[in-house]
């Protein structure tokens, strides 16, 4: 159940000389909100808001994102420490309970998530009937929502036991994206091991070979544990809104998962580090002439804009892009790997974090800037990059499809509009249309 939030002073709004009190609400880290879910029905009126980007949908204990400050909290804990200090399970458990399990709480899960990394066999035979080059997000988007018609038991009673769902949800995603992966390549399928932890697992399931064994990087697993925490939730993006959305209308999880995947796979939203590195690849291929990209993003006649500066969010750096670079560091470093487009990206980073331009605009490396370079070097392609991108979000998603389920002040999604259409006018039978038309 959400907490509640306190209610002490209101806002005075005055419509044709009437005056309405609205109460002002103020969230636990201090954010304010005003109340209008009796707007409509006091004043006759509606707000308009393009984007819904003054619009809060929802009260949510999930996460806390401070843009002009740089804040990233899951349940009340900074990501920094998050990412430094646990595993990508732990902090899936923790988003959905709300708080970091003890050893058997543990346990418990990652023995739900080894139980269900399996799937159906019969679904491997959907992989076979994809057009050839599906794109892998419109793959797992279909074989999500199929997973409500092998797995329909907990329809009715959702709520039972999360923990089954969630970990299953979870376990089979990783498991549809490495076989994703494989049947691209039309290489045999690798099949889950219960020995490796989940991050080992997909490594191991995305890249072992019966002619070339797989070897396990105690410092890729670290790199993939952390890039997966923070993508883990984000507050009310466009991909969270759409699951709630969906959701809203009691639609089963792996349904609304389904939407929040296809919302994710927009190139605005989760495509943005596949972007990156095209963008570099770009880069590359016209002989390391940064500073031609770096004039066009500065010309106001051009549309051209570096991609991996900015957010729409954070109006100060990116708290996750110093995690996320760290990584990248150690993950090139782990690998031996020397990455022309690294050093491309570096003296990007470096320009942007000391030209004028950049800076007053609030143009900062975001964490899409560093992630896909780890993936590039881990052997992950790029039409991947988005798939990784919904691995990550998953617990994030599920969390808030659970909380919006037990939220006692849930409604049904259904914004208003204000309509800008012709006015009334008389029906005209077709005979005189035809007149008219000669």
């Amino acid at each position: 159940m959400i907490g509640k939030f306190t209610t002490n002073k209101t806002a005075e709004l005055t419509i044709d000389g009437k005056t309405f009190s609205l109460p002002i609400i103020e969230g636990t880290e201090g954010e304010r909100a005003i109340d209008i879910r009796h707007l409509r029905k006091e004043t006759g009126h509606i707000t308009l808001d393009s984007g819904f980007m003054n619009t809060g949908s929802c009260a949510s204990e999930i996460t806390y994102l401070e843009g002009a400050k740089g804040i990233l909290n899951y349940r009340g804990y900074a990501i920094d420490d998050l990412a430094e200090n646990c595993s990508f399970v732990e902090v899936a458990y923790l988003l959905l309970h709300g708080h970091l399990p003890t050893s058997e709480e543990y346990s418990h899960f990652s023995n739900l998530l080894g139980r269900f990394a399996l799937i159906h066999e019969d679904m491997i035979h959907f992989f076979d009937h994809f057009p050839p080059n599906t794109a892998p997000m419109a793959i797992l988007s279909s074989m999500v929502n199929s997973l409500s018609n092998f797995y329909p038991e907990m329809t009715e009673n959702p709520m039972e036991d999360i923990d089954i769902m969630a970990t299953r949800l979870i376990s089979k995603v990783r498991t549809i994206a490495a076989f994703t992966f494989k049947k691209s390549k039309g290489s045999p399928l690798v099949y889950p091991r219960h020995d490796l932890s989940y991050c080992a697992n997909f490594l191991n399931m995305m890249f072992d070979s019966p002619v070339k064994p797989y070897t396990i990087n105690d410092d890729v697993v670290a790199a993939l544990n952390k890039i997966l925490i923070l993508h883990a939730d984000h507050e009310q993006n466009c991909s969270t809104s759409a699951v709630r959305l969906v959701g809203s209308a009691r639609v089963n999880l792996y349904a609304s998962i389904s939407a929040g995947i296809s919302a994710l796979w927009g190139p605005l939203h989760g495509g943005a580090n596949q972007a990156v590195v095209e963008m570099l690849e770009d880069i590359y291929a016209s002989d390391g002439d940064y500073q031609t990209y770096i004039d066009r993003a500065k010309d106001p006649n051009d549309p051209f804009r570096l991609v991996g500066f900015g957010h729409r969010v954070y109006k100060s750096h990116d708290p996750r892009s110093r995690i996320i670079k760290k990584a990248c560091d150690e993950v090139l470093v782990a690998l031996k790997v020397s990455d022309p487009l690294l050093d491309i990206a570096k003296e990007l980073e470096e320009v942007a974090l000391n030209d004028e331009f950049f800076i007053e605009r609030n143009l900062y490396p975001n964490v899409d800037f560093y992630s896909g370079i780890i993936y590039r070097a881990i052997g992950i392609p790029n039409n991947m990059f988005t798939v990784m991108f919904a691995l990550g979000r998953l617990p994030g998603w599920i969390a808030h499809w659970k909380e919006m389920w037990d939220d006692p002040d849930w409604r049904i999604g259904r914004p208003r509009q204000i309509y800008v259409g012709p006015k009334h006018r008389p029906f005209i039978p077709q005979e005189e249309r035809d007149k008219e038309s000669r």
